[in-house]
């Protein structure tokens, strides 16, 4: 009997997003490890050739990433989570992986990513109507990392903290660097694109690690019309360690990639544009007795 060959994933960045990669992969019965690579390693990880690589790189370093591993012929996996920039990043990456016969799945984590699958259903169910995303509360890892990326900040952690209605409010702990002013530092962080939008509040501590947690959550909620009868309303809630989810997450779209390469189905692609049975291990045939 043939025994199928295993996806051989590679991890880019070893933050926290890829250790929980590297968790998840070793859950799997069809997927091995073949390396774990720094961000000084991208000669070494081309090297290495696996068939697929998950970015665990900040969202900023994402595009730029991507597009460098997609021209080498290798497909990637993403989590990248700056909303406004998701339509320009694919259109960038999806010209790349075409032309060099390459997967690129973008936004895969939980928001955007597995959320946005549901917000689609969603819109399917209720095409008239709206839908509201709150977040938290809890940690924002994306929000994080931009506050820890501020200069004069020597650690940093940033809460959202759900207002109602897609409103959110932004907590930002920090500590600061020598030589630097808690002026100076709040101004910055202000401006920077994923605080500007929202109502945000820095607040100086001396020691940010007392007050880190890996909490987060949603809760998404629709109220519309279906087909001509209004007042239908479906709500979804889920509360969950961020990165062990952002890391599920991408393994599952990984398998997804492989079996869109395997079609010749070049290009990049976001969690809507994915079929819910690909993001699973097995044939399709076992997921439709169990699941359907």
């Amino acid at each position: 009997m043939k025994t199928e060959q295993k996806i051989r994933v590679a991890v880019f960045g070893y933050g926290n997003i890829g250790k929980a990669v590297e968790e998840a992969v070793q859950t799997t019965g069809d997927m091995t490890l073949a390396g774990i690579f720094h961000h000084d390693e991208m000669e070494r990880l081309v090297a290495a050739h696996p068939d697929i690589v998950l970015l665990g790189v900040p969202s900023r370093e994402v595009p730029g990433t991507a597009e460098q591993l997609l021209k080498k012929g290798l497909n990637t996996v993403d989590s990248f989570d700056i909303h406004t920039q998701i339509p320009a990043v694919h259109s960038r990456l999806d010209e790349t992986a075409r032309a060099n016969k390459a997967v690129s799945i973008l936004s895969a984590g939980w928001d955007p990513g597995s959320d946005s699958v549901i917000r689609a259903l969603l819109q399917a169910l209720m095409p008239q109507g709206i839908t509201y995303t709150d977040f938290g509360p809890g940690r924002s890892m994306g929000h994080t990392v931009a506050a820890k990326h501020i200069e004069g900040v020597k650690d940093a952690l940033s809460m959202t903290i759900p207002l109602g209605t897609g409103i959110h409010r932004r907590m930002v702990y920090v500590e600061i660097k020598d030589g630097y002013s808690y002026n100076q530092v709040r101004d910055a962080i202000l401006k920077d694109d994923y605080f500007a939008h929202d109502e945000t509040h820095v607040i100086e501590v001396d020691d940010v690690q007392a007050l880190n947690n890996v909490a987060h959550g949603v809760h998404l909620s629709r109220n519309g019309v279906s087909g001509t009868t209004h007042n239908q309303r479906i709500e979804f809630n889920m509360t969950i360690n961020n990165p062990a989810l952002t890391g599920q997450i991408m393994v599952a779209t990984a398998r997804a990639a492989m079996r869109l390469a395997a079609r010749q189905q070049f290009g990049c692609h976001t969690m809507i544009d994915l079929a819910p049975v690909d993001l699973l291990e097995g044939g399709r045939e076992k997921w439709i007795k169990r699941l359907v």
